[in-house]
């Protein structure tokens, strides 16, 4: 098997009528060293059956592959294609999103020029049912040093991302026990320990507003948000400043799900939060944790 420098990941469950519209600007790109591997979610809709008749040819010359799973959440699809593939470079495709022409050109030439980023990501497009919208000032996206910018909410689409395998590899991939936010907790342990790149220009489109995206079907998302807030609370990779701010937004998305659960009298992740809050309390830092360099 020929080893292209990007493998292009796109996870699939259910998105026949979207996945023409992801693939195809795939096969636009002006860079052209790259493989496309499809993974089949357990989608009942026929897609597999499409995708394999309408890019025979492709996966007969090796630059398209297919893989099927039984229906385990994107998290896992992803990293089953980031395991097979062998490519040094990672790029993620949402099945509802598309990309403009120029996108791996514009990140594989600051790649080349800032060898020591594993991770860059771009601006991007928003458009919901079909009209173009402008995204909010919270949503505006940055590169260098993100961690802080990353604690509110999810800072980096994963459409617009281009990640190191070996690096990918070596954090375990995304997370598949979180069935959403698990854009938001790999870029976290990411942004922890690394700057990343980011080009200004949009180089996707990102389409929103349709019944069957996740953020859609799940409530209270800051719970998974919290999980993984928690998980950095004694990092040592992070500044003195970068703790506070972690505890704070940790504290205030904690505070609001207590009281949405009491609200609804839903407490079953009551206990669960709570103990995270009070971890999140306690005043001192371990005097071992140091800035980064």
């Amino acid at each position: 098997m020929k080893i292209s420098t990007v493998s292009v990941i796109i996870p699939s469950h259910n998105r026949r009528s979207t996945l023409n519209r992801a693939i195809e600007s795939v096969k636009s790109q002006s860079f052209s060293d790259w493989q496309l591997w499809l993974v089949d979610d357990g989608s009942e809709d026929g897609s597999g059956e499409w995708f394999q008749e309408t890019y025979a040819r492709e996966m007969e010359s090796g630059q398209f592959f297919y893989l099927w799973q039984e229906n385990k959440g994107v998290s896992s699809a992803r990293n089953q294609a980031a395991k097979l593939c062998q490519s040094p470079w990672l790029a993620f495709l949402d099945s509802d999103d598309e990309w403009l022409a120029e996108k791996l050109e514009k990140q594989m030439n600051l790649a080349k020029k800032e060898p020591h980023l594993p991770l860059i990501h771009s601006n991007e497009l928003w458009v919901r049912r079909g009209v173009r919208v402008n995204p909010m000032r919270k949503h505006q996206k940055q590169g260098g040093r993100i961690f802080r910018q990353c604690l509110p909410l999810c800072c980096i689409s994963p459409s617009t991302s281009l990640i190191q395998r070996d690096l990918f590899l070596e954090l375990g991939g995304f997370r598949e026990d979180f069935p959403v936010c698990e854009d938001y907790e790999l870029w976290l342990r990411i942004c922890a320990q690394w700057d990343v790149g980011y080009i200004e220009e949009p180089l996707i489109i990102k389409y929103g507003g349709h019944e069957d995206q996740l953020s859609r079907r799940f409530k209270a998302m800051d719970y998974w948000r919290v999980k993984a807030l928690a998980e950095h609370l004694s990092s040592p990779h992070l500044s003195l400043s970068e703790h506070q701010a972690l505890r704070q937004v940790l504290l205030k998305k904690g505070r609001i799900l207590l009281k949405g659960y009491q609200k609804h009298n839903n407490m079953t992740h009551f206990e669960e939060v709570s103990l995270l809050l009070t971890s999140a309390m306690e005043p001192e830092l371990d005097s071992t944790l140091s800035s980064p360099s």
